[in-house]
């Protein structure tokens, strides 16, 4: 097993993995905007080798940029498939290599994920995943009803949550965990549970509701874009899921559970090393001056619930260069740079009230 990190590792491996193939690529998609993803999947039709998208029926930013995917897939030769609407996400990331290695990622094939926030990733060659993950995508591109079999791969709805508490009430002395947002209620309630019986509980992310003798922390500096854990030092998750109840029971989303030691340990060091950096920003954040406490809090209030402004760009560029014109927007550096030109702004404006005040 091979352990994939973010954004240290970028695009290149991955593609050297596609590069290498010499039979077929089978690959599912949430988001892309990684041309270098594409240009290897066009190239190996090229080389003759059988390459299926399967391709997710909607996201965050809408159908828009997915169904322009679509269509450069198709006229390169590739097979597209584009998954149903049953669920409310099909949030996986998954790629299956010549029918015998497979790349679990809780990242999309995005600059913003790959380049600029922590995640991971696994490739593997472990025949019974392999099995799993082609009987998974065949599942849900011919539309079909999905059984889970090989009982390490965690796949929402249909046994993340019975997986995921096993996991979790399994904790003995330590859990370590990277999630942008826990709050399903059961969840909880087992970290408190494993809390109380003696486990050191440290999370990277968010917890929505308080538990004594937990310790969270704000990821920093890079942005947070992973599902991991840690377990007694010698078994880890990675995955697409989320401790929330959308992302357990309302979508597609899939995890594997491995006890690897090599990357077990080494996920463990990143994750002591993000910890301390974590700490230093809440001590710099601490040592701020008032005013500029104050301006950041509102400045991340205001930008929280700002409107998608992708889509509202990409019409008015249509309507001052002509519909003729094909412009690429990268709905995650759109909003990104939107809500940062913004933040900076509200910053600079509330610093200078509270200053006058």
């Amino acid at each position: 097993m091979r352990l994939l990190v973010q954004p240290d590792d970028g695009v290149r491996l991955l593609v050297k993995e596609m590069v290498n193939a010499t039979r077929s690529i089978e690959i599912v998609v949430f988001r892309c905007d990684q041309m270098e993803i594409e240009r290897a999947l066009a190239h190996a039709v090229t080389r003759g080798l059988t390459v299926h998208a399967l391709i997710a029926h909607t996201n965050r930013a809408g159908e828009e940029n997915l169904r322009k995917l679509e269509m450069r897939l198709l006229a390169a030769g590739v097979t597209v498939s584009r998954t149903a609407d049953d669920l409310e996400r099909y949030h996986a990331k998954l790629m299956v290599l010549d029918r015998r290695e497979v790349c679990i990622l809780g990242f999309n094939w995005t600059h913003a994920d790959m380049e600029h926030s922590r995640s991971f990733g696994v490739i593997t060659r472990s025949p019974s995943l392999v099995r799993e993950v082609e009987g998974l995508i065949e599942a849900d591109a011919r539309r079909l009803p999905y059984e889970p079999l090989a009982g390490n791969l965690v796949v929402s709805p249909a046994n993340a949550r019975r997986q995921l508490s096993d996991y979790l009430k399994g904790a003995k002395k330590e859990l370590v965990i990277y999630d942008p947002r826990i709050s399903d209620p059961a969840m909880i309630g087992l970290l408190e549970e494993r809390c109380r019986a003696g486990v050191r509980i440290q999370i990277l992310g968010r917890i929505t509701h308080r538990i004594p003798g937990v310790t969270v922390r704000k990821p920093a500096p890079q942005r947070l874009h992973t599902r991991t854990m840690v377990r007694d030092g010698h078994l880890a998750f990675i995955g697409s899921q989320s401790l929330r109840a959308l992302e357990l029971d309302a979508r597609r989303e899939v995890g594997v559970i491995f006890r690897d030691p090599k990357v077990v340990a080494r996920l463990g060091r990143i994750f002591r090393e993000d910890w301390a950096l974590a700490g230093q920003a809440a001590q710099q954040d601490d040592q701020e001056a008032p005013a500029e406490r104050v301006a950041r809090r509102v400045a991340k209030l205001v930008t929280k619930d700002l409107p998608e402004v992708a889509p509202v760009l990409d019409e008015a560029v249509k309507e001052i260069a002509g519909e003729s014109v094909d412009v690429e927007l990268n709905p995650d550096e759109v909003e990104s740079a939107v809500k940062g030109a913004v933040k900076e702004a509200v910053k600079e404006a509330v610093s200078g009230i509270v200053q006058d005040v």
